[in-house]
């Protein structure tokens, strides 16, 4: 498997990303090969290193890095040589020994404008979506679209609470998710005609298990597996529940520590063991499901262990048949729908 790491996207690149990549080392098989993409000396420096752990390594030399705060779709053209970009390609079907699966913690816009040009969408597949596994109280949710498609058409929508669907059965291992549609209420008058149309094409598919709609505070209580929503506001619940669970972590520790020391000491261990259950690093990246082959998106602040994690949830999901049967369950319900 020939796995392809941006090296330079994301806040804290290129040390995070190589950091993480050198880890990765260690869970590879012997016939894996990370594909190194970037910039000329910072790719060679790792490769020796990943070299020296025993692994399989090969570069790309790029010029051009797109920023975070870049337009997506003007630097996907005007950067032909950046390191998305580049890597992207190598994902494509064009390439000539194209790249099992490709990661990145850069532009997400761009990440997605660059697959969407590069490496086209899975037949039968309207609109890609990115599914981000959030931690909750609950258990984990898979909350798709956080970023990819803004201002969703029903059919799309109806598209990812399909995707997701067979994403939390094959890799998070869950028999017949339950599928929710998030509105700003859970009664049936309530939403867009959008919405209601999203909400009657999710109904009509036979075999999913969809429980109608979901409000927001429904996602932490555990009310779906998987919750289908539009990129913005998806966006806007992922980044809220970070911030506010680090938040929440944070003032626990602050008012133990204000009511008595030695109490806070021994509290230690309990607050870093909830984290540890609700860190979004521990889940790596999120797959953009729908493109043609298999790209994660990892989050701009991702840290060494974040690419490490990610690299180990690729491995998983080339492995997993994901792609395929997209197609084939889409597939069958366009020839329904003719």
């Amino acid at each position: 498997m020939r796995i392809g790491i941006d090296v330079m996207g994301g806040d804290n690149a290129p040390d995070a990303i190589v950091e993480g990549a050198v880890a990765s080392v260690g869970q590879l098989d012997d016939n894996d090969e990370l594909v190194l993409v970037g910039d000329q000396k910072v790719i060679e420096a790792a490769a020796q290193r990943i070299r020296a752990e025993g692994g399989r390594v090969d570069t790309v030399v790029t010029t051009e890095v797109i920023g975070m705060d870049e337009h997506p779709v003007e630097a996907v053209r005007g950067k032909p040589d950046s390191s998305i970009v580049v890597l992207t390609r190598l994902a494509g079907r064009k390439a000539e020994q194209p790249l099992d699966a490709i990661v990145s913690a850069g532009n997400t816009g761009a990440k997605v404008c660059a697959a969407q040009m590069f490496m086209r969408r899975l037949p039968n597949v309207h609109r890609p979506g990115i599914a981000v596994t959030l931690p909750t109280f609950s258990g984990p949710v898979t909350l798709i679209d956080v970023g990819a498609n803004i201002e969703p058409r029903p059919m799309h929508l109806m598209q990812y609470g399909v995707m997701g669907e067979i994403y939390a059965s094959r890799i998070r291992g869950i028999s017949n998710p339950r599928i929710g549609l998030m509105n700003v209420g859970g009664e049936e008058a309530k939403g867009t005609a959008d919405m209601k149309e999203a909400r009657d094409l999710l109904r009509a598919v036979e075999g999913l298990q969809f429980i109608g709609y979901v409000e927001g505070r429904g996602v932490f209580d555990g009310e779906a597996d998987v919750v289908v929503t539009d990129g913005v506001v998806g966006n806007v619940m992922l980044k809220l529940a970070e911030g506010l669970s680090a938040g929440i972590f944070k003032a626990i520790a602050r008012e133990i520590a204000g009511i008595d020391k030695e109490l806070a000491e021994r509290f230690k261990p309990i607050i870093k063991k909830i984290y540890a259950d609700h860190d979004h690093h521990a889940y790596g990246g999120a797959p953009l499901l729908g493109v043609n082959g298999v790209c994660f998106i990892c989050h701009g602040s991702s840290e060494p262990r974040t690419i490490m994690n990610a690299i180990r949830a690729i491995r998983r999901f080339v492995k997993s048949g994901v792609n395929e049967k997209i197609s084939e369950k889409l597939g069958a319900l366009e020839e329904v729908a003719a």
